[in-house]
């Protein structure tokens, strides 16, 4: 059996991480007659006599061709570290992934990948920020790189779509686990219109464990990482660290010093990230290979355009949603003079009102 397929079985064993098969590999032993070892050969590789006796009765040619039938089925695509689509930007961190499990577009590891992180809970201030920089980079031709996870990542992901840009989903599960289970169907749109990524095999079973790992591979495979809006403690900040290990750029978006969500942007600017305050921050730095698709890039919106009145309204639905009875508690406007404000920001695309006369920024 040739090393590729051999190393995707070594990757599929339970109990064989990624310091066991470094170890495998690096013996004198010929490793990719791994099919063929007894006990004594495994322990000789490094691994407890249990791991390596099951090991010398279940691991077997049939098994590999079990898993490499069900991948196929499920229309997944295994990288391996010595195939020529493997991401070159990977190879050049410190612990990258021996597999990678695709399902969709892999050429998209090629172009110029942007990472758009951030908290699980993001403002209205930071869903906008967070649209409004993924369509201008999309425009200009840069893919999307997320995690797949609630708030600014789902938010990139499904603004990538919208706009008819290309976007990166790592997963922190196996490859055909979708978390949170609500983003089944985005899931299935970056499936088929951008790509799914994971290092985990089909059927690994989920633990929080496996998400730090994932924040890795975001980074890896990334040009550069925009924070958009993180707290002090967000995971986000694991990834930004990540970046920086790997030699990647690191931005970040100013929120408001009274904000948490806004402690960890800040901390990142202090410490050097460099600041964003429209897209042109970001693709200054990719011009020379990003390809625009011609189209003009949406700047964040333009508060100086809005009324004083518009003004209040979309301060104040920039820290939540609000729904019209309670604007008017806050505004103490007139019925009809709410309804007026409002009615305009909508024309402006700014504000847009939702089921049960919720409104929103957009």
């Amino acid at each position: 059996m040739d090393r590729r397929n051999m190393l995707i079985g070594l990757h599929e064993c339970p109990g064989l991480g990624w310091k066991r098969i470094e170890g495998i590999l690096r013996k004198e032993k010929q490793w990719t007659e791994a099919c063929h070892f007894q006990a004594g050969d495994w322990m000789e590789c490094g691994l407890e006599s249990e791991l390596a006796l099951r090991l010398a009765e279940e691991f077997d040619e049939a098994w590999i061709e079990t898993r490499l039938s069900l991948m196929e089925r499920s229309g997944v695509q295994a990288i391996t570290i010595f195939d020529p689509e493997y991401p070159v930007l990977m190879k050049e961190t410190a612990k990258p992934p021996w597999v990678l499990y695709a399902i969709g577009d892999p050429e998209l590891l090629n172009r110029v990948t942007i990472a758009m992180i951030g908290t699980r809970i993001p403002t209205a201030y930071g869903r906008r920020v967070a649209e409004d920089l993924t369509e201008a980079l999309c425009n200009e031709g840069a893919v999307i790189v997320s995690g797949l996870a609630r708030g600014i990542d789902g938010i990139c992901h499904e603004a990538a779509i919208r706009c008819n840009g290309s976007t990166i989903a790592v997963l922190g599960t196996a490859i055909d686990t979708v978390y949170p289970s609500e983003h089944s169907g985005l899931y299935r749109m970056i499936a088929q219109r951008g790509l799914v990524l994971s290092e985990y095999p089909i059927g690994t079973k989920s633990h929080p464990g496996l998400f730090p790992q994932r924040n890795r591979i975001i980074a890896g495979i990334s040009r550069g990482a925009v924070v958009v809006e993180a707290d002090a403690r967000s995971g986000s900040l694991i990834t930004a660290d990540q970046a920086l290990e790997a030699g990647r750029d690191v931005f970040a978006v100013p929120g408001p010093i009274t904000s948490p969500k806004s402690r960890g942007t800040l901390g990142l600017l202090k410490q050097g990230a460099k600041i964003v305050t429209e897209p042109s921050d970001i693709l200054e730095e990719y011009e020379q290979e990003l390809k625009g698709r011609g189209t003009k890039s949406r700047s964040l919106l333009a508060i100086n355009e809005l009324t004083n009145e518009e003004r209040k309204i979309y301060h104040m639905l920039e820290q939540e949603d609000f729904t019209f009875d309670r604007l008017r508690e806050q505004t103490m406007w007139e019925f009809g003079h709410l309804h007026s404000v409002l009615l305009s920001l909508i024309m402006k695309k700014a504000v847009v009102q939702l089921p049960g006369s919720v409104y929103k920024i957009i």
